[in-house]
C-alpha cells in the first residue's frame, strides 16, 4: 500500500488532528475561523466522484459528523462545507463554522484578509475542544 502524504500546501497550513476511517483530520491554522480540512487518503482521487460509491458515502458521513460536532462545541450560525480544489488539487473537504461576527462574514472565508496564526494556548484549546467531540464518534462504514 502507498503511503498517504497530504499535498504540502495543506501539510503547510494546517495541523494535524487524528486520523477517521476514510480522511485524515487537519485544522487550518487560521484562528479567525474554526475551519477543519478532510483529506481522504486516496492519493489517485481530486474528485469526489473518482471515489467509489462506499467512500463517497464515508466522506459525507465524515464532513457531516465532524461538522456537527464542531457547530455544537463552538456554537456558530451556519456550517460550510466545500470541496473546492482550485489551488490543491488533491482531494479535501473544509468544514467550517461561520458566525455572522467573523472577519469574512457572509462572504467566503478564501482570500479575505491575512490568515491569524494559532498562538501555541490557542492551538491546544482549539485541538482539545475537537478532538473531545470527535474521538468516540462512530464513523464505522456501515455495511450495505
Amino acid at each position: 500500500m502507498q503511503d498517504f502524504v497530504p499535498d504540502t500546501r495543506l501539510v503547510e497550513d494546517s495541523y494535524p488532528l487524528t486520523e477517521l476511517p476514510l480522511c485524515q483530520l487537519r485544522l487550518m491554522d487560521d484562528a479567525r475561523f474554526p475551519w477543519l480540512v478532510l483529506i481522504p487518503r486516496r492519493l489517485e482521487a481530486s474528485e469526489v466522484f473518482e471515489l467509489d460509491a462506499s467512500a463517497q458515502q464515508q466522506l459525507w458521513r465524515e464532513a457531516t459528523a465532524v461538522g456537527k460536532a464542531m457547530l455544537d462545541a463552538l456554537g456558530g450560525n451556519k456550517l460550510n462545507i466545500a470541496s473546492l480544489g482550485n489551488i490543491v488539487a488533491q482531494l479535501h473537504v473544509h468544514v467550517i463554522v461561520r458566525r455572522h461576527e467573523d472577519a469574512a462574514w457572509p462572504a467566503p472565508v478564501w482570500g479575505h484578509g491575512q490568515a491569524e496564526p494559532y498562538d501555541l494556548d490557542g492551538l491546544a484549546e482549539m485541538r482539545a475542544r475537537i478532538l473531545a467531540e470527535v474521538e468516540g464518534m462512530d464513523l464505522t462504514p456501515s455495511e450495505r
